[in-house]
C-alpha cells in the first residue's frame, strides 16, 4: 500500500498497511520499506541493515532516527510473523487486514506489527502536535529498532544491529519493546524482565544389537530414562520477588531406529530450562554437568550434552522508566499495571546489555492464534500511550 494512501498517524490505518504485508520469517515482505519510508518523510534517518550468516537466511532490518544529540529513546519492535496455518481455518484471508466488528483481523495484528504501528503514528502525532518546536528543536533523540528476526533464530536480527550501533560509536539510554504484554485487557501488565532460556541436548551412548542377545548390545534407552527421571524432580530454585521459580521441562526424546527387534546404538532427549536471576547461564550449566553426571554413574550411562541458547535472565528494576510507564497507562486506561516478568523470551534479552528495558504491548489472548485481532479501540489507546510516554520522557529529563 502506497503510504499516500492513508494517513500513518492513524495507528489503524497504519496497522491494516503492514498486516497486509506478507512478512512471513524471513521475508521483508515489503514491511520495512513501508516504515522506511513513512519515517524519512518525516525526517527520520534510516539505515537498512542486512546481516546474514552461512547457516541462516538473510535478514532484513531497519534503524531509524530523529536527532543526534540528548538521551536517545528507542522503540524496538519486528515486523516479521509466524506462519498462519491452515488458511481454511481463518475467517479472513491472514493477510487482508480485515476490519470486523471493532477488530482488526490479520496475522501479525497484535504480534507485533500493531504495537509497531501505534508507535509510529505516536511519534508522528507527538511531533506534528507543536509540543516540541518541530524535528529541528528535537530535546534529545527518538529512534526505533525494526527487525525482521525475531520470530526466527534471532540471530541476524537485533543482536546485530545492536553491535552495529557500538561501532558507530552510537547507544540507547532507554527502550520500550511493543511485545503484546497484555494477557486480559490494555494495561494489565508491564514486563520488566524475561527469565532465561537454556537449550540442553542429552544423548546416552550404547552398542546395537539383536534384541535376542541383549548380552551383546548396550540398551541406552533405559539408561536414557533413567536420567530424565533424575533431571525431572530437580527443583532449581524457589524463585524470589520479581521471578517465578526456574523450571526444567522435557520436550523431545528420540531413537534413531524403525526395526523392532534392534537395540538401538544411542538414545537422545531435548530439554528446555526457563531460568530466573538467580542463575546465570554458566552457573546453571555447571550444575546441570554435575546432577548429569551422578545420574550416568547410577546409570552406567556414558553420555554426551551439549547447551544451547542465546538470552540470560534480566530485571529492570522499577525507576523513572518503569514509574513513567506505569503512571502513562494509569493516565491512559485508568488502570494500575502489574510489574510482570513471565512470559517467553523476547529481543529485550539483547538490548538490555545497552540500556534499561521494558515491554508494553496490546493484549495476547490471540498471539499466534488463527484469526489473530486486535480491538481498533486498543490500537487508538496503545497509541495515546506511547505518544504521552514521549512527551514525559523528555519532559523529565531523559531520565538521566
Amino acid at each position: 500500500m502506497a503510504t499516500d494512501a492513508f494517513d500513518p498517524k492513524d495507528p489503524v490505518a497504519l496497522t491494516r498497511a503492514l498486516i497486509a504485508c506478507e512478512s512471513v520469517t524471513p521475508n521483508e515482505g515489503g514491511a520495512l520499506s513501508l516504515l522506511q519510508d513513512i519515517l524519512e518523510r518525516a525526517g527520520f534517518e534510516c539505515h537498512r541493515l542486512t546481516f546474514q550468516d552461512s547457516d541462516t537466511p538473510d535478514v532484513d532490518n531497519l534503524y531509524a532516527r530523529l536527532g543526534t544529540t540528548g538521551k536517545n529513546l528507542c522503540f524496538a519492535g519486528h515486523t516479521d510473523v509466524v506462519p498462519p496455518g491452515d488458511l481454511s481455518a481463518w475467517s479472513v484471508p491472514p493477510f487482508s487486514a480485515e476490519v470486523r466488528e471493532g477488530y482488526v483481523f490479520g496475522r501479525g495484528a497484535v504480534d507485533m506489527k500493531g504495537a509497531v504501528a501505534c508507535f509510529v503514528s505516536a511519534a508522528l502525532a507527538w511531533l506534528e502536535s507543536g509540543r516540541v518546536g518541530g524535528a529541528t528543536q528535537m530535546p534529545g533523540s527518538l529512534s526505533l529498532l525494526i527487525t525482521g528476526d525475531e520470530e526466527g533464530p534471532a540471530i541476524n536480527g537485533t543482536v546485530k544491529v545492536l553491535s552495529w550501533l557500538r561501532e558507530r560509536g552510537e547507544t540507547l539510554d532507554a527502550c520500550i519493546v511493543g511485545e503484546p504484554s497484555n494477557p486480559e485487557t490494555l494495561g494489565d501488565e508491564i514486563k520488566i524482565g524475561r527469565r532465561g532460556s537454556l537449550n540442553g541436548e542429552l544423548v546416552v551412548l550404547g552398542a546395537q544389537g539383536h534384541v535376542a542377545y541383549p548380552e551383546k548390545a548396550d540398551n541406552p534407552i533405559a539408561k536414557l530414562a533413567k536420567i530424565i527421571d533424575a533431571l525431572s524432580i530437580v527443583r532449581l530454585d524457589e524463585g524470589n520477588a520479581h521471578f517465578q521459580p526456574s523450571n526444567l521441562e522435557f520436550t523431545v526424546i528420540s531413537v534413531p531406529n524403525t526395526a523392532l527387534n534392534v537395540i538401538p546404538e544411542r538414545a537422545k532427549a531435548s530439554f528446555n530450562i526457563r531460568y530466573n536471576d538467580t542463575w546465570t547461564r554458566e552457573r546453571l550449566e555447571t550444575y546441570l554437568n554435575e546432577k548429569i553426571e551422578r545420574a550416568a554413574q547410577r546409570a552406567g550411562a556414558r553420555f554426551e550434552i551439549s547447551f544451547s541458547g542465546n538470552g540470560d535472565a534480566f530485571l529492570t528494576k522499577p525507576g523513572p522508566l518503569v514509574e513513567t510507564m506505569v503512571q502513562t497507562v494509569r493516565t491512559v486506561t485508568g488502570k494500575t499495571p502489574k510489574l510482570t516478568t513471565g512470559g517467553g523470551t523476547s529481543d529485550a534479552r539483547f538490548i538490555k546489555d545497552m540500556c534499561p528495558v521494558i515491554e508494553f504491548g496490546l493484549v495476547n489472548k490471540t498471539i499466534h492464534k488463527v484469526d489473530e485481532c486486535v480491538a481498533v479501540s486498543d490500537l487508538h489507546a496503545l497509541s495515546d500511550i506511547y505518544e504521552t510516554f514521549i512527551e514525559r520522557y523528555f519532559e523529565t529529563g531523559n531520565f538521566s
